[in-house]
């Protein structure tokens, strides 16, 4: 009876968050759309659109496939290379293009493959003639893969520390080459995390903005997103703006759609928790494959945020650290990335857990597999929602309540927990399914619920996933712009947005120090969030 009162429990709210999820989106585009009598005509059929909408799944797609195909085999490096000196400090590296605010990415990449950067000086001391142009579909395919094959790498490694040391001791025994051990043991897992990884990505690079406008080089590279917002912030026609999301998410939905097919759960299997200890990687061929795109990804990913470290320290470092408003903006941005943090980690483990009570094998129903399946669509369909948006409706929806500044913390936290929630879902779902397919009939059987199970069966088991989870979410939140843009004030100023303001008054120095400032606040985030991954899975003291 217990238990039947829990789960009830359980599936409510995940229910009341999902209702909550989806009022919050629906209550903005609602706004908007009531600002006019209906859309515009010509919103969906002028060639300026479908050649954005062209260039936008062009750019999205090559981007997706680049950041994947890079990110398999440095994930596969990284599992076969457990304990080489820095590991660590790797893997923290590839956590932090995530949380960086585009703009400082954008900065450090320009210092390497801009005209006048790092590598074009290089090429010019060789005699050649035609530089590297960063600007156009080269650069934005490069800052794609730079802020997102990370991602995509960590999410295959997660999966690959997490099969039993069992099968490899069973492989070992067989004597299976490594050929066949990436067939029958690390391709089925990779292949049940393809899907979500690429939708992932191809959302992200699809709805991408700053990036665009900043390496675009002009309209002949500009997406659907840019498109959005010239409709809100210049032209202000709502309704040619909810047309175009409407078509950013028709398009994504169909290739969500079309992977959710093609993706297949990988079986869990059952293990003693013994050491995890591999045998494919002592040959020659192994450590040299391994330590080449260990060394491609520590460079291609740490080149431009030692460049952002030494335009950063040639500032004056020590008059912005006395600065008040650089005080006052670290601390808005701090108290703003903890509290979307903590909400995103919340809402995102109730929802797992209540899909996964509502589709249990003893009280399945079609409505119970419906209700799970909203829960997985709404939190990739958010990544479909631009934050100027979303913004822009509660801006509307708040204004006849006075002054909308009272209201801006908690708008900007409710949209950056809601943007986060695609990464977090994404980093809890694989590791609370194999938690439940080790533990759940465990746990059913001696009786262990509530807050008990809490604490002494699922944190234990889930610290490193809530832990990556919750510094993803924080610098994820600490470097947002969009939601900022909106509703910033004198009396809420973020670090991005002080950043941009610096910018934009050619204060060049400072944005330079502040960008040095982002940058390891995230690095601190990501250095708490990783501070079990120099252990994999599974091994133990």
């Amino acid at each position: 009876m217990f238990a039947l009162r829990e789960n009830r429990m359980t599936v409510v709210a995940g229910a009341a968050c999902l209702g909550v999820f989806v009022l919050f989106v629906g209550l903005a585009i609602v706004a908007l759309l009531s600002q006019t009598g209906g859309a515009s005509d010509d919103a969906l059929f002028d060639a300026y659109i479908w050649r954005v909408t062209r260039f936008t799944l062009l750019q999205a797609t090559l981007s997706t496939l680049l950041s994947v195909l890079f990110a398999i085999p440095v994930a596969r490096a990284l599992a076969r290379r457990p304990q080489f000196p820095g590991r660590i400090w790797l893997l923290r590296l590839m956590a932090l293009p995530l949380g960086l605010p585009v703009l400082v990415g954008a900065l450090g990449l320009i210092e390497i493959w801009g005209r006048q950067g790092f590598l074009n000086s290089g090429l010019r001391w060789l005699g050649l003639a035609q530089p590297v142009s960063i600007y156009g579909l080269f650069g934005i395919l490069l800052a794609h893969v730079f802020f997102n094959m990370p991602l995509a790498a960590r999410l295959f490694l997660a999966g690959l520390e997490r099969i039993p040391a069992e099968y490899w001791r069973s492989a070992a025994n067989l004597g299976m080459p490594s050929r066949a051990l990436f067939r029958f043991i690390e391709w089925p897992v990779l292949r049940g995390l393809l899907p979500g990884a690429a939708g992932l990505v191809f959302m992200l690079c699809a709805t991408s903005f700053t990036l665009v406008l900043t390496l675009g080089g002009g309209p002949a590279a500009s997406t659907i997103e840019v498109a959005i917002y010239q409709a809100l912030r210049f032209d202000f026609d709502p309704p040619r703006a909810i047309a175009l999301s409407a078509l950013q998410i028709a398009m994504t939905g169909l290739l969500l759609l079309l992977l959710r097919h093609l993706a297949t759960e990988p079986e869990e299997g059952m293990t003693g928790g013994r050491t995890v200890r591999r045998f494919d990687g002592a040959s020659r061929i192994a450590r040299l494959s391994d330590g080449t795109w260990i060394t491609l990804a520590f460079l291609f990913l740490g080149a431009p945020l030692v460049a952002v470290l030494i335009t950063g320290l040639e500032a004056d470092v020590l008059k912005l650290a006395r600065d008040p408003a650089v005080h006052r903006a670290l601390l808005t941005s701090a108290a703003i990335a903890l509290a979307s943090a903590l909400a995103s980690v919340t809402i995102a483990a109730v929802m797992i857990r209540a899909a996964a009570t509502a589709t249990a094998p003893r009280h399945a129903t079609s409505l119970s597999h419906g209700f799970a399946g909203a829960i997985g669509a709404s939190t990739s369909l958010i990544l479909l929602v631009p934050p100027v948006v979303l913004g822009a409706g509660w801006f509307l929806l708040l204004r006849p309540f006075g002054d909308v500044a009272r209201f801006a913390p908690a708008i900007v936290v409710a949209i950056n927990a809601l943007m986060a929630l695609p990464f977090v879902h994404r980093i809890l779902a694989p590791a609370m399914a194999t938690h439940a397919a080790r533990s759940e009939r465990l746990t059913a059987s001696l009786g262990i619920r509530g807050f008990d199970r809490l604490r002494w069966i699922d944190f234990p088991a889930l610290r490193k996933p809530l832990s990556m989870a919750l510094s993803f979410a924080m610098a994820l939140s600490l470097g947002d712009l969009g939601a900022v843009a909106l509703f910033g004030s004198q009396d809420m100023v973020t670090l991005p947005w002080l950043l941009y303001s610096r910018m934009g008054s050619y204060r060049t120095a400072d944005a330079a120090g502040l960008a040095l400032f982002l940058g390891l606040l995230c690095l601190i985030f990501t250095i708490l969030g990783t501070a079990n991954d120099s252990r994999p899975e599974g091994r133990k003291a």
